[in-house]
């Protein structure tokens, strides 16, 4: 745990930070262009190569090259030198070539992504900044192998906190916009703002590739060009990758039709389009990042070993007290997103081109997400049970499960609810399907390893949401109290909301969750004592 937990640390402070500046991108993106016709332009064309490129990144890297590179590690004489190089060629060489195809399909992609009619000016504005932005594909493939590399290495560090720079970089782009650009309307937009717009998203990117390959060299990587494909083991990285690809076939599907239903209600009602439910996602998905996303990093490569290796046991400890250790901060966020999410969103995003009530919109789409944050985070730890083993033809039926479910009840409730409430629609079918998807994954993984200790776990969960019952409490009244005494959800009055219902109620949570002798609670306070106390 000890060793998990400073890992997960490293990581946790990096990400943290690169989430931070990713709220100052988000909210000059808001100021600058707004949620309306431009805004969802932009997210619509953004939303293309990071779709594709987050799957490949937690599907891809994390079922087949991560245990590869470490099966080489071990196996290979050189210690899988030879073999990281080679992997290195191929992804460079194979990105740059789906970068430019993709470039060249750029209509067709904007076409296939949104319900926007050809030759309208929002497609026409979308497909041009999509060429702008597409390669980066090229560069954010390359970096995530280098991270990949790091990562079985044990560095952590430089993974975390290149997006950093990557977020600086385009929070520069959105104020040069905001000062020099033509504003949020979007037939007044020049060739010369677009080209601003989407060279810059791009030139990020481009920052933080090189970090990257600037760390994997300090890390004692030299990189040298290797063509022998014939030693790339690309038989075996087919028959294993091919069910991911599946996977990411499936998964595309749903975030299609997301993006479809979106954009369409976006046409009938402004603002409660594509930007909504994008920004809103984003911050859905800060708690993973941070907490989630640094947990699995940690624990993927020692479950690897451990499977390699034949110590189920390990297998089911690491497992364990990576779930414990996830939700015991999942679950308070999960409740304060429920309560408080407009008053998350109002000072982050109402100002410049996005109002108050828009803003108050994408905190709506925010609650419902809130539903979603435990069963999506227990349900990315379960597929990495099976990734351990190199088993990525199970994750295949779960995704596709998951998302048919998530596809049939985001038409129906798109069917049913008015336009203006059709995106938490879809939020609210994401949170139901990943449910559904975590106890399916869960019941298949369990007989995989013999048992996950599901008592132990719920009876973790359980003491944590009675520890974060007050934290709830108190955020309620906080929302009641500011919403029937002053005038409304304002930039001052959500601060007020914010400092009371969610910053008071954390420290509520730790100390409760502390009282109550929650392990993984008492060691993440543990640790901040100490690093205080120093």
């Amino acid at each position: 745990m000890s060793r998990m937990l400073r890992a997960s640390a490293i990581m946790a402070a990096g990400t943290m930070v690169s989430r931070v500046t990713g709220f100052v991108r988000t909210m000059v993106l808001a100021y600058a262009i707004g949620t309306a016709a431009l805004g969802d332009a932009y997210n619509a064309a953004y939303a293309i190569p990071y779709s594709i490129l987050d799957l490949l990144l937690l599907g891809v890297l994390s079922s087949v090259v991560v245990p590869m590179i470490v099966r080489a590690q071990q196996n290979d004489a050189d210690g899988g030198r030879a073999y990281e190089q080679r992997l290195l060629t191929l992804a460079t060489v194979g990105l740059v070539l789906v970068a430019a195809v993709a470039v060249l399909a750029a209509p067709l992609l904007i076409d296939l992504y949104t319900d926007w009619d050809r030759g309208s000016t929002k497609f026409e504005v979308s497909v041009m900044l999509a060429r702008f932005i597409l390669p980066q594909l090229a560069f954010f493939g390359v970096g995530a192998v280098a991270g990949a590399i790091l990562n079985t290495r044990d560095r952590y560090g430089a993974p975390m906190w290149a997006p950093v720079l990557n977020n600086l970089v385009v929070i520069g782009v959105f104020v040069m916009y905001a000062v020099v650009g033509t504003g949020n309307d979007i037939e007044r937009v020049t060739d010369s703002d677009l080209a601003l717009l989407g060279l810059g998203t791009t030139a990020g990117i481009v920052a933080q590739a090189l970090v990257l390959i600037v760390a994997l060299r300090r890390a004692g990587f030299s990189f040298v060009p290797r063509f022998d494909v014939r030693n790339a083991r690309l038989g075996e990285m087919v028959k294993v990758g091919v069910w991911t690809i599946g996977y990411v076939i499936v998964t595309q599907l749903g975030f299609v039709l997301t993006t479809n239903l979106a954009s369409s209600a976006g046409n009938v009602v402004a603002g409660h389009g594509i930007t909504p439910y994008t920004l809103a996602f984003q911050l859905f998905q800060l708690p993973y990042g941070v907490i989630g996303v640094s947990v699995i990093t940690a624990m993927l490569p020692r479950m690897s070993r451990a499977v390699a290796e034949g110590r189920l046991d390990d297998v089911r400890g690491e497992f364990g007290s990576s779930v414990r250790l996830v939700c015991s901060m999942m679950v308070p966020v999960s409740l304060l997103l429920m309560v408080i999410g407009p008053a998350i969103t109002v000072p982050i995003y109402a100002r410049g081109a996005t109002s108050v009530a828009d803003a108050v919109y994408i905190g709506n789409v925010l609650q419902v997400y809130g539903l979603a944050l435990v069963p999506f985070a227990i349900f990315q730890l379960l597929l990495r049970v099976f990734y351990s083993f190199g088993d990525t033809r199970t994750p295949v039926f779960i995704g596709a499960g998951t998302t048919a479910v998530n596809a049939g009840l985001m038409v129906l409730f798109y069917v049913l609810l008015p336009p203006a409430y059709a995106v938490m629609g879809l939020a609210l079918a994401y949170a139901i399907a990943y449910a559904l998807g975590a106890v399916l994954a869960w019941i298949l993984a369990s007989r995989r390893v013999q048992g996950l200790g599901g008592w132990a776990v719920g009876m973790a969960m359980t003491r944590m949401y009675l520890a974060a019952l007050p934290t709830a409490v108190l955020a309620l009244a906080s929302v009641w109290v500011v919403t029937e005494t002053l005038d409304g959800l304002g930039f001052l009055n959500s601060v007020i909301v914010l400092a009371v219902g969610g910053g008071l109620g954390m420290l509520l949570y730790l100390g409760v969750a502390h009282r109550m002798r929650i392990p993984e609670v008492n060691s993440i306070v543990g640790m901040v004592a100490r690093r205080v106390g120093r």
